[in-house]
């Protein structure tokens, strides 16, 4: 049977007109829908994967302002002629995606760089994988950068004034060409990771490959100094000799020592003992950013160890509040959805550290990282804010400003039974009204408020009129009841079956 409202367009219409709170509890009363849709790959309470309405591999992360900004590669499924999903062939990745968080559990989509390609910063680049990000403060003033590999035959460099962006090419060419002296001996020119040390001198790491018969010593990782600017090397490249290196550096600074981390190769040969398996993360140190290193051991078993679904191993360590995790990537979403053909999702776990500086064994899972801070819910929230959701999609919306376009991601996609939800939200002693910045659909529309679950506690319903015709976003308010303490808070859509229903693009209480 349809799902079909039972309260006009005009008495919503009406109802909201001047941003008044309209009741419509009898109205969702009549309301004949389907249960809400389940959540696949990122089931409630879960942290990992960070998000669950698009793919995000080779992630790194840059801590700034209070927040962690991860940065991937944008995995996007690849279907064959018969509309079948095939295998990800990574030929067609151009755009890097970025998702933020300061609580570790709720994460901001800001969507995605166009790195690559004609319509993309860097047009001489055909692919961009593997995304590095790194802020220095130069003429006072923030500067980001984010290299990327253009597939295994050089790094380039984008820069902005902010961690999501727009972001330029600055030089309009590889920062490290393959025809470059670095390159020299390098088998996969990609993967690149990024140290700005203390005294803000920058170093860049990157390579990879197996040269034949060479499984033990590749001998095709490398460090660069970066020029001050940050889009420049200097000097000469120094080799890492990382036994049975693969690909994807890493390097983080703590204590003192430098940690170059890496994903060993999958040589199924005899390995001398203490060797990394095949498909680890291993580890080296050094009391300097270029070296000499020591190997010390692997930290990750292959994401198969884990999730019973393998592939290469890539990851990136960094520091939040005084504590260390690991990003890394892993098939657990596409698996999920039954497609486990090299499309892969972003997963964090903590980091511990030995009493000698040595990095203990880390233990991959989905339950992920404990929330860190609870949602203030009293401050404007963008729907794109996401601890877990079902059946929906970010959109970037694109709007002019003064001849500018601008990206800002808002959740669309939304069907009857659809939803998002976000963790840990603080109500304190109480929130009274609701506001939602909405654009409306071809039919009338509801959401539902609720607690803890998608058929928990109904806190209040907001009535979404059906679109004017008017272009924008509209700000729509409804009473609640019940908004008090911590929950996790649930947004389920409701409206016309086979409808899209309209566009989600933030939201807030009031007290």
């Amino acid at each position: 049977m349809k799902d079909e409202l039972k309260v006009s367009s005009l008495e919503i219409l009406e109802s909201n007109h001047n941003n008044t709170a309209y009741d419509v509890n009898q109205a969702t009363s009549k309301l004949s829908y389907e249960p809400p849709a389940s959540a696949v790959g990122k089931l409630p309470q879960n942290g990992n994967p960070l998000v669950s309405h698009k793919f995000g591999a080779d992630p790194y992360a840059l801590v700034f302002n209070g927040r962690v900004y991860i940065y991937n590669t944008y995995d996007v499924l690849e279907y064959d002629s018969a509309g079948e999903v095939k295998d990800n062939s990574y030929g067609s990745i151009k755009r890097l995606s970025i998702v933020s968080s300061s609580d570790l559990m709720n994460w901001t989509d800001h969507g995605f760089v166009v790195a690559a390609g004609l319509d993309g910063e860097a047009k001489w680049a055909t692919q961009s994988w593997a995304p590095a990000a790194a802020h220095k403060v130069i003429d006072g003033k923030d500067k980001f950068f984010l290299y990327f590999a253009n597939n295994a035959s050089g790094i380039g460099v984008l820069t902005s004034d902010s961690p999501t962006g727009p972001w330029i090419d600055p030089i309009g060419k590889p920062l490290i060409s393959r025809s470059a002296p670095a390159a020299e001996g390098v088998t996969w020119l990609f993967d690149p990771a990024v140290l700005v040390d203390d005294d803000g001198k920058g170093y860049i790491y990157f390579g990879g490959g197996i040269p034949e018969g060479k499984e033990e010593k590749p001998d095709t990782a490398r460090v660069m100094q970066l020029g001050d600017d940050m889009i420049s090397v200097v000097g000469e490249a120094a080799v890492i000799p990382a036994p049975f290196m693969f690909e994807d550096a890493g390097i983080n600074k703590a204590g003192g020592t430098y940690y170059y981390t890496y994903c060993s190769n999958f040589y199924d040969g005899i390995r001398p003992e203490g060797s990394p398996p095949a498909g680890e993360i291993a580890y080296m140190t050094s009391d300097h950013p270029m070296g000499p290193w020591t190997y010390q051991g692997t930290i990750l078993k292959n994401p198969s160890h884990f999730f019973g679904v393998g592939g290469n191993n890539h990851h990136a360590m960094f520091q939040f509040q005084d504590e260390w995790y690991i990003a890394y990537h892993a098939q657990t979403l596409s698996k999920a959805m039954g497609v486990p053909k090299g499309y892969r999702s972003t997963h964090l776990n903590k980091v511990n550290f030995g009493a000698d500086g040595s990095i203990l064994e880390i233990e991959a899972d989905l339950k992920g990282v404990p929330q860190l801070d609870k949602l203030n819910p009293f401050v404007r929230v963008e729907a794109g804010t996401l601890a877990w959701s079902a059946g929906i999609d970010a959109l970037p919306h694109k709007m002019d400003d003064n001849g500018t376009t601008v990206e800002e991601v808002a959740i669309g996609a939304i069907h009857n039974g659809d939803w998002t939800a976000v963790s840990g939200v603080d109500f304190g002693a109480g929130a009274s009204t609701f506001s939602a910045f909405i654009a409306g659909g071809s039919e009338a529309a509801v959401i539902e408020l609720r607690l803890d679950s998608p058929d928990g506690d109904l806190i209040g319903t907001l009535a979404v009129p059906q679109a004017d015709g008017s272009t924008g976003w509209t700000e729509i308010n409804t009473v609640v009841e019940g908004a008090v303490g911590i929950h996790d808070l649930y947004f389920v859509f409701k409206g016309k079956a086979d409808t899209d229903l309209f566009t989600f693009r933030a939201w807030q209480f009031s007290k």
